[in-house]
């Protein structure tokens, strides 16, 4: 890794050296004293510092703490002219307890490999912790607030999960309920990997036609089929260097995942209507709102294109299972909305937050949004009352089933699907047409609405 090192030691000559050995490949500066380290400290951050204990105006190792606390994410290597083995051992010791990454001795006899393979491991710590702290933030902040959104135990082990595979190239299947989070997952493992640069390209896999569907991920030539009216690329190729994510991967024909299984195991594509493959390089991200489990158990998956898919898997719980995340995201969501309506809105009151928290939301994290983006629009005060929230407590719709929380509008929904599911006898395709909505938006719903058919 290329990287900016500040170099602090008194003797020219050795200075000199180490310029020698490490500018081909960085950024080199240079401070002979204490005081010109702490001039250095209002310039731009080092990646690493190499600092000498022995200064003419201070000792190396007091200096440790005031970089660490200037510059907290530099990686310092502490470096001594020691020529008796217990001291610099002492020196070694002292330094690491006060921060140091590593310490390397000055004599006669350098290893000109080691002080490289230390720099280079120095620097490569420095770009994780970068790259951790990238993540860290873009997760604090993804809903506009400098706070932590995610205080659960289960999603901070989810952040360490992206943290972890975000730099690899492997596969990795995303599951959990609608409205959870996992396109912004998604949208984070390609920020913080080695594909960045390249697009992240997305398909609803439920939202496509099954003759369409084909066409729009692996191409197709001209005159493949009715209204192939010229060459199309495909979403793989249009993904080259890039990320390619599948959403709601389940809902996908069942012909057509076989073709996705070849395509992932040759790492080749070939257009519809083709008879030229182009070979594949994009990292693939799959999405399920259902449980793989169950939907390879109903045939909505195959088996070894889960195996495929799944080299890892993230699961994003339901906002109900960590209810600690729900104010955090609630204050986030009305300090977006607020400054977006130009509206001085200081929080929530204390009936309104006892309302959010006991709420169950079935539509999760973007059913939260939604909502506090209301109470945004029509309170009228500086807090948020329970009275300028939408969401009550009301019966579930089946008779003797559990108390739910649903809001009125929802409630009225939940009656209608479960009238016209018993109209048609239980046709869900037969539903969808007669409510007018989709085949996949009824199958969410019954799933949110906890409805058994």
């Amino acid at each position: 890794m290329k990287g900016k090192i500040l170099i602090v030691d008194d003797l020219a000559d050795f200075r000199k050296l180490l310029r020698s050995e490490l500018e081909d490949n960085n950024i080199i500066t240079e401070a002979d004293s204490k005081a010109a380290l702490e001039k250095a400290f209002a310039l731009e951050q080092p990646d690493l510092v190499l600092l000498d204990v022995k200064l003419p105006d201070g000792n190396g190792l007091d200096l440790l703490p005031a970089i660490k606390k200037r510059w907290p994410e530099t990686e310092v290597i502490v470096l001594t002219g020691a020529p008796d083995e217990r001291e610099a051992l002492s020196w070694a010791v002292e330094a690491t307890k006060r921060g140091a990454f590593n310490f390397i001795r000055k004599s006669t006899q350098w290893d000109r490999e080691k002080l490289l393979a230390d720099v280079g491991n120095a620097l490569d710590s420095r770009r994780r912790t970068e790259e951790t702290s990238m993540l860290r933030r873009a997760l604090e902040t993804m809903s506009g607030t400098a706070s932590p959104v995610f205080q659960s135990v289960a999603m901070r082990e989810v952040v360490r999960t992206v943290e972890r595979i975000a730099p690899s190239d492997v596969a990795v299947l995303i599951t959990g309920e609608s409205g959870t989070g996992k396109e912004v997952i998604a949208d984070l493992l390609h920020a913080f990997s080695p594909r960045s640069k390249g697009k992240i390209i997305k398909i609803n896999c439920a939202a496509l036609p099954r003759e369409l569907i084909e066409s729009e991920l692996f191409g197709s030539v001209k005159g493949a089929f009715t209204g192939a009216h010229s060459d199309r690329e495909g979403l793989f190729r249009q993904a080259e260097g890039g990320t390619l994510l599948l959403d709601e991967i389940s809902e996908m024909p069942i012909d057509t995942q076989s073709k996705l299984l070849r395509v992932l195991q040759d790492q080749e594509v070939r257009p519809v209507g083709g008879k030229t493959s182009y070979k594949t390089n994009c990292r693939l991200v799959a999405s399920t709102n259902r449980k793989p489990d169950e939907a390879i158990a109903q045939g909505k998956l195959r088996e070894d294109l889960f195996y495929r898919i799944s080299a890892i898997s993230v699961y994003l719980p339901p906002l109900r299972e960590r209810r600690e995340d729900i104010m955090p995201l609630a204050n986030a969501f009305l300090k977006r909305f607020a400054a977006q309506a130009n509206r001085v809105i200081k929080g929530f009151t204390v009936s309104a937050v006892e309302r959010l928290t006991a709420f169950d939301w079935p539509g999760n994290i973007r059913q939260l949004q939604n909502e506090v983006q209301r109470s945004v629009l029509l309170s009228e005060g500086e807090m948020v009352d329970a009275t300028d929230l939408s969401i009550t407590r009301a019966k579930a719709a089946t008779e003797g089933g559990p108390d739910t929380n649903f809001t009125l509008l929802e409630g009225v929904e939940r009656s209608a699907i479960i009238q016209m599911l018993k109209e048609t006898g239980g046709n869900k395709l037969e539903t969808a047409k007669r409510l007018g909505i989709g085949r996949q938006t009824l199958y969410n719903k019954i799933k949110a609405y906890g409805i058994e058919v």
